[in-house]
Formats: C-alpha cells, structure tokens, sequence
C-alpha cells in the first residue's frame, strides 16, 4: 500500500477540494457574522503560511495565538502547520504570570491575537521581548487598535494582502506526520504548566475519534458550532473532524452567554455542538427563563468537567441527546466516549441516567485501566476505585523539554484521577488523586457528592473538597452556590442528600457562597477552596 503522510494540512486540502462550498461562520470580536467556506478557508491559510515565512519563522518555531474562535484563527492553525512550525495556543484565562512563563518556555516567536486582548499584550511585552518579535493582530486596518503601547504590532489582513500574488504554485512543506504541528500547555494546578506537543499523526487519528458515530457522530450534513475555544485542550479535535468530513462550522467568537448561543443555534441550524458544563447550564438558564425550545439540534457533548445530571435531563428533554466526553491535554484530548453501547440499548428512566452521568468507555485508539497503590490492576467491577492509567497513539510520551518520560516502562500514562470501571467499560471519574478525600480509611467520592447536591432545586453549583477531622482523618464539606430567588439551608440540603448517598459520604457542614472559584479552564478550583476554608470547623459531624 502507499505511504502517505497523516498531516493536517491532507485535511483541509480534502475539505477545499471535495467541500470547498460548504460554509465556515465566525463571529467577529465586533459581533458580525462573516461568511466564509473551506475553499477559502485553504485559500487564505496558504497566505498565512507564506506570511509567517516572511517574519522569519522556520519549521519548528512556535508560533502562538491568542484569540477566540473565529476564522482567522481557524487559518493560523492551517498555515502553521502547513510550513512545519507549531501553533501554541495561549489561554487568556490564565494569570499574566503563568502567560509569561509559557510563551517564555515555548520561546514563541509570533504572537497572533485578537485585538480584544491588546491590553494583556500591553502588560505582557516587556516580560516577553527576550523572544517574540511580532504581534499580529487577526483584523483588518481599520479594526486595528488605535492607540497602544505595544510596539511594531502589525495587521493580519494587511500581511495576506502581501502574499496574496503569489499562491500559484505554492506547495505546503510539511512532509512528515511525525513532526509536531500544536503545542498545549497544562493549567498548572499543581505547579508550573507542562507542555504537551501534538504531532500531525497524532492530531489526525484523533480527527478520525471525534467524527466516529459513537463520539460525535459527524458527517457532511452536520452543522457544527465550536463552543469549546481553540485555547481549549486542542478545540476537542474539531478544527480537525469537521473539515475531515466537510461539515459546516459555526465558529461563536467570545459570545458565550445563554442568549447568544441560542441565537446562533437556530438562526444557522447548528446540528452538532461540544463545551464544558458552565456554558451549557447558561443556555438551559436562558431557555427555562424565556420558555425556549431548540428546533435543529441533535447532539451536545460535555466535557471538561463533570456533567450535572440537570443538563442530560433537560436536553434530553428537548430531544437532544447528551454525550459526556472525558479527556486531558496529554491525550489530544479525547479518552472516553458516552455513547450508549447496543447491549445497554434497553435502558431507560434512572438507569440510562446513570449510565450518563458516567464518562463513558474507551475510543479505539486508547487502552485504559485503573490500579490499586501497589500498581496492581484491579477488576472492572465498577466498585473498585483506583489510580487511572492508559495509554495510546493519540496519548503523550514525554512532557514537552522534558528530560524523563511522562509514562513507564509500559507505557502507561498515569492521569491523576481516581475513578471506577464497570463490566461493560463504562468508567466513572470520582476524584483527582489531589482532592480524594479518606475518611477512617475508605474514600469517598467528592464528585458523586457534588453531582447529588446539584439535584437539590434551590443549589446552582457545589463543590465538595476535605477539611481535617481529629478522629477520621478527613471528612467532607459541602460550599453551595445558591440558585438566584433561592435561599436553601444547611439542614435543607443535608435531608436532602439523605439516601442519594451513603449516609457516612454525607458532608460534615455546608456553607454558601456568592461564587465558587474556577480554573482558566473552567473547572472548580479546590485548591483555592481548601485554603479559603483551611481552618474551617463545622457545625458537628455526622459520623
């Protein structure tokens, strides 16, 4: 058979030759919806490859971009790629000091941006002129920033302009599927970002996992819009799978909120669509206020944290079916799917419930187990919990400028999480290993606590992490956020839960705040929890 080359740019060709018509939508940081296609997608991706050779960069450079999910940044990932130098995408949630020091690590050379973050660039170019020599914004002259410190910024319309006499003839550069083509860095929490380098390889099998049935079910009908952003974990592999199969892409900008998302759903008929829980309880809050119904689409899948069971019953509801996908950084970055194997098809009620609230089982490029503290692999009973391991093409080896390997000998990647597996292989995230909580010996699943307490009509968000106990060990507090009009009290919530879970997993105390502290990716920050309530004593225990 012949030997061609997996590289991401074989993609986009195959989208502009074969569904060159088919249109990609952005939404402009000006709120204006720009009409493109994937042939033009192509077009303009080559001048931005000829226009980064310009300003110097060579395969290998980094090249990092800072901007939400519009087209212009759809064509970077492509041009990058395209003359083998690496896109890193910053996350411009995180704090200018973990921004500093990722753009210093990853040495990036070009920064291309949207002009909405021209005063993060401000505060952050004195500490990172050591390495970038251009900032470039994604606009055109007449939207460029006016009046900014920043110096010798240039204009991304005005650069393709340049190069745009000389596409004929113009051959992509990338020759080997080995080479690295993105560049992710870790939030950090438990210590400085670590990189992880994509390979075309790499990000093209993992474009095959996300367009599968079982996954997200893409095909060349599909009208996808991107929620989760490009900074995002690899955009989940979308700005791979949907031109692979040559759907419509619907890319929403920075508007994110309830109002807007629905908007966009049913003025494009968006089919397809993948985010994190706080993006999707936003819309549920706006179609409930306002007695909405959604009139296209078909599939919403959750990621990024765990699914509460609020936004699989209320979708569902509304004829959408909810798939829980869970993944890392390291693994491209889809590990399991939600899908609902054709053995369980006879669920329904609590038990296909149940079965969703769980993150699902292993796509066909990922091995995974779980393992006791002694390395031993413990069985797939969906009781055992243990440290879980896997491991894969589509899986890191080795942190980027790393000196040691990410795995073992084996190969095996351990992730952080603590989590069961059950005897169909549908695996259950019930805690990372940092915030398990042992309680006289035996764990108890903060997760399984927050997604109960969730269930309570008067809660908006909880989180459960560990306070010292002089006799247990550990045991759990509950912090609520309660629902707006809503004032739920301790004994409220705590009857609740009563005979949800078991009644030692039952926390200590509750305590309410106005907002519970995130990560730049979205999820709960417990580490900020746990120092805010460090000396916490509650009210009495339960146990």
């Amino acid at each position: 058979m012949q030997d061609a080359p997996l590289v991401t740019t074989a993609i986009l060709d195959y989208a502009a030759k074969w569904h060159g018509e088919t249109e990609v939508l952005s939404v402009t940081a000006e709120g204006v919806l720009e009409t493109s296609n994937w042939q033009n997608v192509a077009r303009r991706s080559k001048l931005c490859a000829r226009a980064l050779k310009k300003l110097g960069i060579r395969p290998g450079d980094r090249v990092a971009t800072l901007a939400f999910n519009n087209v212009r940044h759809l064509e970077c990932w492509y041009g990058c790629g395209g003359i083998g130098a690496i896109t890193h995408t910053l996350n411009p949630r995180l704090f200018e000091d973990d921004l500093a020091y990722i753009i210093n690590h990853a040495q990036d050379i070009v920064i291309l941006a949207d002009t909405t973050f021209v005063r993060l660039l401000e505060a952050l170019q004195p500490r990172i002129r050591a390495c970038v020599k251009h900032i470039v914004f994604l606009t055109d002259r007449r939207h460029m920033p006016k009046h900014t410190e920043l110096q010798g910024a240039l204009c991304y319309e005005e650069l393709l302009e340049q190069e745009s006499a000389g596409l004929q003839g113009f051959k992509w550069e990338v020759r080997d599927e080995r080479q690295a083509c993105g560049l992710c860095y870790t939030s950090g929490t438990t210590g400085p970002p670590k990189g992880v380098l994509y390979s075309h390889r790499s990000n093209f099998l993992h474009a095959f996992v996300i367009a599968m049935p079982d996954t997200l079910d893409l095909r060349g009908g599909s009208t996808i819009l991107m929620v989760v952003p490009m900074f995002h974990a690899n955009s989940w592999g979308l700005v791979f799978a949907a031109p692979m199969v040559g759907a419509r892409l619907v890319l929403p900008g920075p508007f994110l909120d309830g109002a807007s998302m629905h908007r966009l759903m049913e003025e494009q008929g968006v089919t397809h669509t993948a985010g994190v829980p706080t993006v999707w309880l936003g819309l549920q809050a706006h179609m409930e206020q306002h007695q909405l119904r959604l009139s296209s689409l078909k599939m919403l899948a959750v990621g990024g944290a765990a699914c509460p069971r609020r936004i699989i019953e209320f979708f569902d509801g509304h004829g959408v079916e909810v798939r829980q996908l869970w993944g890392m950084t390291e693994l491209s970055p889809a590990g399991t799917i939600g899908a609902v194997k054709a053995s369980m098809g006879r669920l329904e009620g609590e038990a296909l419930v149940q079965l969703k609230l769980k993150q699902g089982r292993p796509h066909a490029l990922l091995d995974m187990r779980i393992v006791g503290e002694g390395g031993q692999e413990l069985p797939r009973d969906g009781k055992a919990f243990g440290n879980l391991q896997v491991r894969g093409p589509t899986t890191l080896s080795q942190y980027f400028k790393s000196d040691s390997p990410a795995t073992d000998e084996e190969g095996w990647f351990d992730t952080g999480d603590v989590a069961t597996i059950d005897e169909f292989g549908y695996m259950q995230i019930t805690d990372r290993s940092k915030d398990v909580i042992k309680s006289g010996g035996e764990w108890i699943s903060s997760l399984e606590v927050e997604n109960a307490a969730v269930g309570h009509a008067g809660v908006a968000e909880a989180a459960v992490i560990a306070i010292p106990h002089d006799k247990w060990g550990e045991r759990p507090l509950l912090v609520v956020v309660a629902k707006e009009g809503q004032s739920p009290t301790r004994d409220d919530i705590l009857s609740y839960l009563d005979g949800k879970i078991a009644k030692w997993w039952i926390p200590d105390d509750v305590v309410f705040v106005k907002e519970i502290p995130h990560t730049a990716t979205g999820k709960i920050s417990k580490l900020s929890l746990r120092r805010s309530f460090a000396s916490h004593k509650p009210h009495r225990s339960r146990m």
